[in-house]
């Protein structure tokens, strides 16, 4: 495969192929010579239909004709001349006589110079009228006579069928010197095989049937036409083709139906009009991969077309889907470059699937959808903004709405250092910001306005939002914000409405007594978790064990859930707030629910970055603010996830006076002392300070191992055992 020429461009044309009228003939031309041939062509075929009968009808071929004419009759008469001057004697003569649509010529004998059929010469004997001598006399010589006739008729056939075949060459010879100057200029302008080709079909083809007398044939127009299916006007650049419904028909092209004076469908080479793949020639086709491949048998006919650089524009297999139309031009070469727009699994999909993938489509280019919010990034906003003020009726923009917008697209990003590059959406507030001011009289758009498109833009979109700070409001859903409950925390979840994110506080609570369950999930176990949600469920119970490190397992039966959720639940930012609430029910300490948390945790506690905490600060900010804020409520995040806050202004408004707080903990332990406002406590020479989250947690543990044993002596037995364990393994530094 090469790049395709801007110069390799070409014209296609569809004619009748006169020996195979289903199967169209392909003529290709250098670009721009098609509409030029055709007309030519309709020009051949109007002097066929109006003039080229006539033209033979005149002299001096008229002249010509009618002497050949002549000539054969000449010979005709020299011919019988001798046998009719027998007759004459004999007292006969030759007589023509019509029998259906034949002609024959008798022999009849002559009375008082009238020619009569032999029945009558009988019945004129019977009546007296003529001798019977005369009867026997033509009876007599009738034989001979009629032999010399047959004999002479073979001759006089031979001479009317080479005078005939001598028109006949009279005509040939004048249609193609009629015809020659058409077709000379036409062969001369181009000079290439297949039009030579079907110029000599159509000179063939008006000797054959058209100088016939009374033969109907077809308007010369429509069987001598040409069907332009691809044509260019720009010589220089590539084409470049986008289609948005790549059916087959769309993609290979298609035969329109002709419909006949009864109502029937046929088609021919005027049906024929081209598709995507044509079109693209020697350039580019832009597909989305996910409409190609929902498209019956799309897929197959664009790979089999690039593996064989052949375009069929009606694939083999598809005459079965058109009856009444079967016909099957000529396939295409063509050289096209396809480009496949779609997401990462589904390039892997067909890369493991399709045997011709990696070879036909072998370049992957991965666009971001975020820039690097830098002086260029914002350079290119104002860029796309001020060519959206060109090309649409949109206000300009002052630099105050680029900053505004750039800041959107910050929001959007929602990651340290990144803007989005989703145009689409930043053009979306662009115009609604533009009405804005146009509606308030305004000059130009600026950072009011975009800031007021947003807000618009979310509360369209908020019916959901609205409807649970209704029902927070209403204690339908239970979300605390003040004092400390044991086992219960304040998460944090996102929903989605549109390409809008909301987020909203989630009360997660824990239980937990002695027993063998070990932990439950309560959401997994009613088949509501999705699977990176058990996958961190799973994690939180590796971080406790590492947590607790006992010299003994750990007994205890408990259980997490989200309360009043009622649909599917994934995801892994709840994990850190989980081990949370779980640890604040195994050591009864109560936690705070003036404050909520979100984010994941690994095994060793270390907290890990999280999508939509914007939305979610935001979410919690909302309720503090329905209930009224007290100064000391605020969200827990990972401190990986600072860089990427951009909050409302209202949240940063209320953070800037101490009336809301953001606190980034890079650990569990960070985080249950600001939920707790007890130290979490550090491991030192294998356990946990007094007093601390942790000893408690893990005094706690302790209890309930000692609750599940059965009985004092299987105690001392399970003590001698941990005892032993941890001489052959010792608990490591920290």
């Amino acid at each position: 495969a090469y790049a395709p020429e801007a110069l390799g461009k070409q014209d296609r044309c569809y004619v009748h192929h006169f020996s195979r009228p289903d199967r169209p003939r392909l003529i290709t031309l250098p670009a721009g010579e098609a509409r030029s041939f055709r007309r030519h062509m309709a020009e051949l075929a109007e002097y066929i239909r109006d003039d080229l009968i006539k033209a033979l009808e005149a002299e001096p071929y008229d002249s010509e004709r009618q002497a050949l004419q002549e000539r054969v009759q000449q010979t005709v008469q020299d011919i019988t001349a001798p046998l009719e001057q027998d007759l004459q004697q004999a007292g006969m003569a030759l007589v023509s006589t019509q029998q259906g649509a034949a002609a024959q010529t008798i022999i009849v004998p002559v009375v008082d110079g009238q020619p009569v059929p032999p029945p009558q010469l009988r019945q004129l004997v019977a009546q007296g009228q003529v001798p019977p001598e005369r009867l026997q006399q033509f009876e007599a010589l009738y034989p001979e006579f009629q032999k010399r006739l047959q004999d002479i008729g073979r001759l006089v056939n031979d001479a009317r069928r080479a005078g005939a075949q001598e028109v006949q060459a009279l005509n040939e010879r004048s249609t193609r010197e009629l015809l020659s100057a058409l077709t000379q200029n036409i062969l001369q302008e181009f000079p290439y095989d297949s039009v030579r080709q079907f110029v000599d079909e159509i000179t063939t083809d008006i000797i054959d049937n058209r100088l016939r007398p009374g033969a109907e044939q077809p308007d010369p127009c429509l069987i001598y036409g040409v069907n332009i299916v691809l044509e260019h006007t720009d010589f220089t650049q590539r084409p470049i083709v986008e289609e948005n419904t790549p059916t087959v028909a769309n993609l290979l092209g298609s035969v329109e139906p002709q419909w006949n004076a009864s109502g029937q469908p046929s088609s021919d080479y005027r049906g024929v009009h081209a598709g995507a793949l044509l079109r693209a020639d020697q350039g580019y086709l832009i597909l989305n991969v996910h409409d190609l491949l929902s498209e019956p048998g799309a897929w197959r006919a664009m790979m089999r077309t690039l593996r064989t650089g052949r375009l069929d524009i009606v694939p083999p297999e598809g005459n079965g889907m058109r009856p009444a139309i079967v016909i099957q031009p000529e396939p295409i070469e063509v050289t096209v470059r396809v480009i496949l727009i779609g997401d990462a699994p589904t390039y892997y999909r067909l890369d493991q699937l399709e045997p011709d993938f990696r070879e036909l489509i072998k370049v992957l280019a991965d666009l971001d959808s975020e820039l690097d919010r830098s002086v260029e990034s914002v350079q290119q906003y104002a860029v796309f903004l001020s060519n959206l003020s060109d090309t649409e009726s949109v206000l300009p923009f002052h630099r105050t709405a680029v900053a505004a917008l750039a800041d959107h697209g910050a929001r959007i990003a929602a990651r340290a250092g990144k803007i989005t590059a989703r145009f689409g959406r930043i053009g979306d507030i662009a115009r609604e910001a533009s009405f804005i001011a146009s509606q308030a009289q305004a000059e130009c758009v600026r950072d009011d306005h975009v800031k007021q498109a947003v807000v618009r833009t979310k509360e369209r979109a908020s019916l959901p939002s609205r409807r649970f700070q209704q029902m927070i409001g209403s204690g339908t859903i239970m979300i605390e914000t003040q004092g400390a409950v044991v086992g219960q925390i304040n998460g944090l979840a996102i929903m989605h409405s549109g390409q809008l994110t909301y987020g909203f506080p989630s009360r997660i609570t824990a239980t937990i007594g002695p027993g063998s369950a070990g932990l439950i999930n309560i959401e997994g176990q009613a088949q509501m978790s999705g699977s990176i949600h058990t996958k961190g469920f799973h994690i939180l119970g590796g971080l406790l064990r590492h947590l607790m490190q006992t010299t003994h397992p750990l007994a205890f039966s408990g259980s997490i859930a989200f309360e009043q959720s009622y649909g599917g639940i994934d995801g892994d930012s709840a994990s850190g707030a989980e081990i949370c609430c779980l640890i604040s029910a195994l050591t009864g300490i109560p936690l705070k629910q003036n404050l909520s948390m979100t984010g994941a945790i690994d095994q060793l506690g270390h907290l890990e970055a999280i999508g939509g905490v914007n939305e979610k600060i935001e979410g919690f900010f909302d309720v503090c603010n329905y209930f009224g804020l007290t100064g000391d409520q605020g969200v827990i995040i990972p401190k990986s996830n600072a860089g990427d806050l951009m909050l409302r202004e209202d949240v940063v408004e209320a953070a800037g006076r101490g009336a809301f707080h953001i606190y980034a903990v890079e650990t569990i332990h960070e985080a249950l002392e600001i939920l707790t406002g007890t130290p979490a406590g550090e491991r030192v020479d294998g356990g946990y300070p007094e007093g601390s989250v942790l000893g408690q947690a893990v005094a706690r543990a302790d209890e309930f191992w000692r609750r599940t044993l059965r009985s004092p002596k299987q105690l001392t037995a399970v003590e001698d055992i941990a005892v032993d364990e941890i001489m052959l393994h010792p608990e490591p530094e920290h």
